[in-house]
């Protein structure tokens, strides 16, 4: 049970760590927030007019929102480590190959959500995502009146998309840590999944 506890700890820090940072969603294509699917056709327009560069400041902000509310996943994945029962841990080890991603998720999602919202709602107003968005808007001139709905809430398509690309991230270490537990870590990690076999 420390073994796993100590695994899945070093996981979720990893992940935490790689994406709360400077350019961890930006600069990573598997996580990379990109405009919302209503906005793909402004996008294309403005790269059409030779607007790169409103389209690519906007996305840099929209990713840039969800590194600064990352962190918080911390102390909730910590707390959820140390509440793990041994029928958890037992469903983790004897589990798929992202057992400790789903049990993350299923035990997390609406606390990360609850967290996540209001630190990208202040990042967003703090990096003038109004503004951007309304600039983005005007460029886009005409054909921004086809937009639908989902368009106008952009700090929830943030929260969204960064509590996926945060269980991405945890996946991912999920997956290393399986595969070679030694490299990964302690002889404690070893001994937890290297006796697995998978």
């Amino acid at each position: 049970m420390r073994g796993l506890k100590e695994a899945l700890s070093k996981g979720a820090q990893q992940a935490v760590a790689n994406l709360g940072k400077d350019g961890g969603y930006l600069n990573n294509l598997d996580v990379k927030i990109p405009l919302p699917d209503e906005l793909k056709k402004v996008e294309k327009l403005l790269r059409g007019l030779g607007q790169e560069k409103y389209a690519d400041q906007f996305v840099a902000t929209l990713n840039h929102a969800a590194e600064k509310a990352v962190p918080e996943a911390a102390t909730i994945f910590a707390d959820s480590i140390s509440q793990m029962s041994m029928t958890d841990a037992k469903s983790i080890l004897n589990g798929p190959n992202d057992a400790a991603t789903q049990y993350f998720r299923k035990a997390n999602e609406a606390k990360l959500r609850e967290r996540f919202l209001p630190i990208v709602q202040a990042a967003t107003n703090q990096a003038g995502v109004t503004s951007a968005y309304k600039k983005l808007m005007q460029k886009a001139g005409p054909a921004a009146q086809f937009l639908g709905s989902g368009a106008t809430d952009l700090d929830g398509y943030v929260e969204g998309k960064a509590v996926d690309g945060l269980f991405k991230m945890i996946a991912a270490e999920e997956q290393r840590i399986r595969q070679d537990p030694l490299a990964r870590g302690t002889e404690l990690l070893k001994k937890v999944f290297g006796s697995l076999g998978k």
